[in-house]
């Protein structure tokens, strides 16, 4: 079962994953705290640069993994030269703010875009064999869809096979979270023909909020105890009213008017505000702060937000990873992350089509040197 408290690598439910049969080198951009670096490691790969501008996020991934080569600063101003030849993946979560619905919808054209060629030019710099990039479902149709379009011609003018873009729900990689993400992968072109890339099968079992807190198939002991923060005192008592699985709609008629304001007048459910998980169910999305208004993501039994200790296993973080900063940036991190156990399952496709580029590289017949 492992370790108490540790994240259980295989469910009933789950097929285990052979062995590479060759080590694998990967780059990271926009590392964060380390979601999906820790999900490739499990699946096989080792990491040689990892990068965020973040220094909370950097000092994370130092804490908890000291023989990680990180990076702490911006992008633009490291060489990727050296690295020419000597990696066989680039992964990263170029920014999304510029793409995502709750940004100002600008694409390319606002300036945090232009971190998205920060990690072509890596691509373009490093040749690695494979890429896998990761954004925001709402990629999909920023500008009618041209923004991604623009993004995927770039990546097959640098020589590569680029995948039909494909979201993936993290609930159907055992992840107790009705998460979802975009993820484009990329073969270079000179051994796109001989291999083939395939997604990750989604996983039967639908894991509950209760999987991630409690002992279980998940992990091997209750959630421990962390900081976390607290509602102030009318929130409290007007979420003390919903129900496990509720939200302001569950609230008396005169509540719902005062509480919600002119918002209450306005089309749309608006189902994440005042919204109680229940224990049966995923959680929500989180966010980066679990307390903010539109975003609610309240404690089953309790009238809480959730802790850090929950946030983190909600996203399958092991309980042994810890986050430095303050509970607000540690929040903030694990808000950002690319489930873990997501992470792996992408890893273990990837290892997959890796360990196919390396026989070709072994029986000679394409030339393992860029």
């Amino acid at each position: 079962m492992g370790e108490p408290g540790s994240t259980i690598a295989l469910s009933s439910s789950f097929t285990a994953v052979p062995e590479p049969s060759h080590t694998y080198k990967s780059i990271e951009l926009f590392a964060g705290a380390g979601g999906m670096a820790l999900g490739m490691e499990k699946a096989g790969i080792s990491h040689i640069l990892l990068n965020d501008f973040d220094r909370y996020a950097t000092a994370t991934l130092k804490k908890n993994r000291p023989q990680w080569p990180v990076i702490c600063g911006d992008v633009a101003k490291i060489d990727f030269m050296p690295y020419r030849g000597k990696v066989d993946l680039l992964t990263g979560g170029f920014p999304c703010q510029a793409f995502s619905y709750a940004g100002k919808k600008r694409g390319l054209e606002d300036t945090r875009g232009t971190l998205f060629y920060e990690f072509a030019r890596a691509l373009k710099e490093t040749r690695p064999k494979l890429f896998l990039a990761e954004n925001v479902k709402g990629l999909l149709n920023h500008d009618k869809g041209r923004t991604l379009k623009t993004i995927v011609e770039v990546f097959r003018t640098m020589g590569y096979k680029v995948l039909e873009p494909k979201v993936l729900k993290a609930i159907h990689y055992r992840v107790p979270q009705k998460r979802e993400r975009l993820f484009i992968v990329g073969i270079r072109e000179d051994y796109a023909p001989d291999v083939n890339f395939v997604w990750p099968k989604p996983e039967p079992k639908i894991y509950t909020l209760k999987d991630a807190l409690k002992k279980g198939s998940l992990y091997a002991s209750d959630v421990p105890a962390s900081a976390g923060q607290q509602y102030p005192q009318k929130k409290k008592e007007i979420l003390d009213l919903v129900p496990p699985g509720g939200y302001w709609r569950d609230l008396p008629l005169e509540l719902q008017k005062s509480y919600m304001m002119k918002s209450f007048y306005l089309g749309g459910g608006k189902t994440g505000i005042a919204r109680r998980i229940a224990w049966d169910e995923p959680c929500l999305t989180l966010t980066c702060s679990p307390a903010q208004k539109q975003t609610e993501r309240c404690h089953p039994e309790e009238t809480r937000p959730f802790t850090v200790r929950e946030y983190a296993r909600i996203q399958t973080f092991p309980d042994d990873w810890e986050f430095e900063g303050s509970v607000s940036q540690q929040y903030k991190q694990i808000g950002n992350a690319v489930p873990v156990n997501l992470a792996y399952a992408l890893g273990s496709s990837l290892v997959k089509t890796l360990d196919q580029i390396h026989s070709i590289e072994v029986s000679g017949k394409v030339d393992a040197v860029v």
